[in-house]
C-alpha cells in the first residue's frame, strides 16, 4: 500500500500493543476518553484499507479497580499469582466491554482471543490461533489479544505484552508492531536518569549496544520496560516485521505519529512472508510427503494452495500443523509446507474435491490440504515459482 500518505497507512496490517498504565487509571479505572480516541484512530486506519489487531494489557489492572472495595482491590504492590488470575477473571470481562462498547460507536466490531505461550509455540494451537484472527480480518472485525492471564502460570506465561503482541506479529505476518507506552522512544540512556541521553528515531539492526541502553520495568501496572520493548524488537523483526515505539499518553495517540511526533522506528530485516517461508523450508523436518498430478503442480506455480484433488499418495504419519514435503509423481520435491489435515484424514480426501470434504470427514475442515501461506517452493523452478507466488499474494 505505497499510495498511501501517512506514516501509519503506508503499511497494510497493523498490531498495536496497549499497555495497562495508559488503558486503566489505579484510582478511576478505565480512561474512557482515552480508549474513544484511540478507537477513532483504529477506525480511520481501517477506512484506509489496513487490518488492524490489538494486543491489550489490562485486565489484571482494570480487575483490581472493579474490585476496589475487595482484598484485591486494596492489596498494596504486585498480587500473588492466584491473585493475579482472580483479578484477571473479572477483568477480562470488564476489558472486552470497554473494547467492544468503543469500537462500536466507530461501526467496528470486536472479537476477543486469548493465549497464553503455548498456542504460539505448539504448531496445532499456533495454526488454529492464527486461522481465527485470519477469520476475524476477514470478516472486518478487529481481534483484540490479551494473555490468558486466568490460567497462565508463572512457568507458561509470556511475563508482558510487548513479546506477546511481537510473537502476535510474527504469527499473522504483519508488517508493522506499534507498542504504545508511556515512553515515546529508544534513548541511549534511560532519560529520566542521564539528561545527556539522545533521542533514536531509526534503528537498522539491534546491536549488544542497541540492547545495553535498554532500561528495567516502569510504572506499577506494568510488568513491561524497555527491555522488553527492545527483545519484542528483536522478535517483530526477524520476522519481517517493522516496530515502532511511541507514547500512548495523550488522546489520539496514532493519529500523533502520523503528524509527525517523536517515535522511534526499528526497521524489519526481511518481508513477512519470506521470514515465514525461510522458517518453514530450513528448520522443520518433513513428517510426510503428497505425490501430486501436474495439474495441481501447474496450480502451486501460479501461486494457488494444493487442494485435496489434486493429491495422490500420501507417505508418512503427521499430524494438522507438521511439515509435508509436496512432491511430483516421479518424487521430485518442489514444495514444503504445513499440513491442514492429520494424516489419516488427509488420506480420506486425498483426490476428492473441497465440496467432499464434509461428507467424507463429517465435519466442514479446510479447503486446502497445504494453504499457500504455509507453503515455500523449495524445488523445480525455485525462484521463478515463488517470484509468482509473492506477486498472487
Amino acid at each position: 500500500m505505497q499510495k498511501a500518505t501517512s506514516p501509519l497507512q503506508s503499511y497494510e496490517r497493523i498490531v498495536i500493543k496497549i499497555g495497562s498504565a495508559l488503558l486503566v487509571d489505579p484510582d478511576d479505572g478505565l480512561r474512557q476518553q482515552w480508549l474513544d480516541a484511540l478507537c477513532r484512530d483504529i477506525a480511520d486506519l481501517r477506512k484506509a484499507g489496513c487490518d488492524v489487531m490489538i494486543v491489550s494489557s489490562g485486565a489484571i489492572a482494570l480487575g483490581r479497580t472493579v474490585m476496589r472495595h475487595t482484598t484485591l482491590g486494596t492489596a498494596k504492590g504486585s498480587l500473588r499469582l492466584e491473585e493475579s488470575q482472580a483479578a484477571a477473571a473479572v477483568g477480562q470481562i470488564a476489558l472486552a466491554k470497554a473494547w467492544s462498547q468503543a469500537l462500536s460507536q466507530q461501526q467496528l466490531i470486536a472479537g476477543q482471543i486469548l493465549l497464553t505461550l503455548a498456542d504460539t509455540k505448539e504448531r496445532r494451537r499456533y495454526l488454529n490461533a492464527r486461522a481465527t484472527v485470519g477469520q476475524l480480518l476477514m470478516a472486518g472485525a478487529v481481534p483484540i489479544i490479551n494473555e490468558n492471564d486466568t490460567v497462565a502460570t508463572s512457568e507458561i506465561r509470556y511475563g508482558d505484552n510487548d513479546r506477546l503482541a511481537a510473537r502476535v506479529a510474527s504469527m499473522i505476518g504483519a508488517d508493522l508492531l506499534v507498542l504504545l507506552s508511556d515512553v515515546d522512544g529508544l534513548y541511549t540512556a534511560p532519560p529520566k536518569d542521564n539528561a545527556d541521553a539522545k533521542f533514536l528515531h531509526r534503528i537498522a539492526d539491534i546491536t549488544p549496544q542497541i540492547e545495553a541502553m535498554a532500561g528495567d520495568a516502569g510504572s506499577e501496572l506494568s510488568r513491561g520496560g524497555m527491555k522488553t520493548k527492545v527483545e519484542a524488537a528483536r522478535i517483530a523483526t526477524k520476522a519481517g516485521c517493522a516496530m515502532i515505539i511511541a507514547s500512548g499518553k495523550q488522546d489520539h495517540p496514532l493519529d500523533l505519529i502520523n503528524s509527525g511526533a517523536r517515535h522511534s522506528l526499528f526497521e524489519p530485516g526481511t518481508s513477512p512472508v519470506t521470514a515465514r517461508k525461510k522458517w518453514i523450508a530450513g528448520q522443520l523436518e518433513a513428517a510426510g510427503k503428497f505425490l501430486i498430478d501436474p495439474g495441481a503442480q501447474r496450480a502451486l506455480e501460479t501461486g494457488k494452495s494444493l487442494l485435496p484433488a489434486g493429491v495422490k499418495q500420501i507417505f508418512g504419519s503427521f499430524r494438522r500443523g507438521d511439515t509435508v514435503a509436496i512432491c511430483t509423481l516421479e518424487g521430485e520435491e518442489i514444495a514444503r509446507g504445513l499440513a491442514a489435515y492429520d494424516s489419516e484424514e488427509a488420506e480420506l480426501i486425498a483426490g476428492c474435491k473441497s465440496s467432499e470434504i464434509v461428507a467424507i470427514l463429517g465435519y466442514s475442515g479446510r479447503t486446502a490440504m497445504v494453504h499457500r501461506d504455509d507453503m515455500v517452493i523449495t524445488g523445480v523452478r525455485r525462484d521463478e515459482l515463488q517470484t509468482k507466488q509473492r506477486e498472487t499474494m
